[in-house]
C-alpha cells in the first residue's frame, strides 16, 4: 500500500465487501489513523475501495484485473470524493495519484514476478 506509512491490521474477511485495513498515514509527530474499505470485490476481476485519509479526505480506488497473454493486466483507478483534496484542480491531483499508482503497481509486479524491488537512494 503505497502511501501509507504502516499497516495496523487487515480483517480476517479481506477483500470481501466490508472488509477494512488500518493504516497510518504520515510521518511522526503527525501520524493519522484511518482504514480502507471494501465497497466491492469481483473475485479475479475487480476489487473497489474507499480509502480515507484525513484529514486531506476520502478517495474511491478500483483496482482492475484482466487477462493478459503471459497472465494479467492490473490497472488502478483512483480519484478524490470528498475532504480538501478536492480543492486540488482535478489534472493536478490525478498527475500526483497516478505516480504514486504506477509506484504500486511496480511493487505489485515486483511481488508477482517473486523479484526484489530495486533499493533507491532514500532507503
Amino acid at each position: 500500500m503505497v502511501g501509507a506509512s504502516r499497516i495496523r491490521d487487515v480483517d480476517q474477511n479481506w477483500p470481501a465487501t466490508g472488509a477494512s485495513i488500518h493504516h497510518s498515514v504520515g510521518s511522526w509527530p503527525l501520524l493519522t489513523d484511518d482504514t480502507t474499505t471494501v465497497l466491492d470485490c469481483s473475485t479475479n476481476s475487480r476489487l473497489v475501495l474507499s480509502a480515507k485519509a484525513w484529514p486531506a479526505g476520502e478517495a474511491k480506488v478500483e483496482l482492475a484485473i484482466a487477462p493478459h497473454l503471459k497472465g494479467c493486466t492490473v490497472t488502478i483507478s483512483e480519484d478524490a470524493v470528498s475532504g480538501p483534496a478536492l480543492l486540488i484542480p482535478k489534472p493536478l491531483r490525478q498527475a500526483i495519484l497516478r505516480a504514486r499508482n504506477n509506484e504500486a503497481l511496480q511493487r505489485l509486479q515486483y511481488l508477482a514476478e517473486n523479484r526484489e524491488r530495486p533499493k533507491t537512494a532514500n532507503e
